[in-house]
């Protein structure tokens, strides 16, 4: 099945969006995905089918960022874009699920613009810069500065998924590092800089909709801390994957079904 699955563009400031959409349900889910090399185009049956739980209630949006980012570019602005996006295509009062720096630009919609957002999902994120976040995504702009794509997925693979996951898959480590070598690395380094450029946390009390955070205990991108102290401050619900880290959302078979069961509320 494809889930009605298809790949779209947008045009936003004279730069293209591109995004997917799938699902056939007569509500709205937004999904913002995290700091990644590729981007969504092409990707629509395989986020539809990864996201397939969604499909019988939701028509889902998956949003990436624009093409063209300048220099000194932030989350905010980014939840801008997809905040344009949402009302070109007469999107309102949506769920909306963040995973990472999805999860800062989540945020800073459900902030700047509340009418768009009625239900939020934050996945494995933060509100506010931590050192190591600082150190984990500097080394990444070097290793992009350097050209070094296999030591930038080596890395990015070792700080995301848990040691048995690495362990089950490491063999397909190599292939990674061709598929992921960024195909704009000039826009893959502001992105990631845009990643040190949160800071919601003294502004959380200005979203509305209820609110649902995941973490995982051992993220080594964002700390599991940094989902605590979302929940902590929202005093919204929280769910911990005490052994998994940074990439809970791939690994853990039941994330997408906690996700739906919050929504249902």
């Amino acid at each position: 099945m494809c889930y009605h699955a298809k790949n779209r563009t947008i045009i936003i400031e004279n730069t293209e969006m591109d995004y997917v959409t799938f699902g056939k349900g007569d509500k709205t889910l937004v999904m913002i995905p995290g700091l990644n090399t590729r981007g969504v185009k092409g990707a629509a049956v395989s986020l539809a089918y990864m996201y397939r739980i969604f499909t019988e209630e939701y028509q889902c949006f998956v949003f990436d960022r624009k093409k063209q980012i300048p220099d000194g570019y932030t989350v905010r602005d980014m939840a801008a874009d997809i905040a344009t996006a949402m009302s070109m295509l007469d999107i309102v009062n949506a769920d909306v699920f963040g995973v990472s720096q999805g999860g800062m630009i989540a945020q800073y919609l459900a902030i700047d613009y509340p009418q768009l957002v009625n239900k939020l999902v934050l996945g494995v994120t933060l509100s506010k810069n931590n050192d190591t976040v600082q150190e984990v995504v500097k080394n990444w702009i070097a290793l992009s500065q350097q050209v070094n794509y296999k030591e930038l997925t080596k890395d990015m693979v070792e700080k995301m998924y848990s040691a048995a996951y690495i362990k089950k898959y490491k063999g397909m480590i190599p292939l990674l590092a061709l598929l992921n070598k960024p195909k704009d690395p000039v826009r893959f380094r502001r992105m990631a800089e845009a990643c040190l450029t949160c800071d919601t946390y003294d502004k959380l009390e200005k979203i509305e909709c209820p609110v649902f955070v995941m973490g995982g205990a051992q993220d080594k991108v964002v700390t599991g801390r940094a989902s605590e102290e979302i929940a902590e401050k929202l005093n919204c619900d929280l769910f911990m994957y005490p052994d998994l880290g940074h990439a809970a959302y791939e690994e853990a078979n039941d994330f997408n079904g906690r996700i739906l069961d919050f929504l249902k509320k």
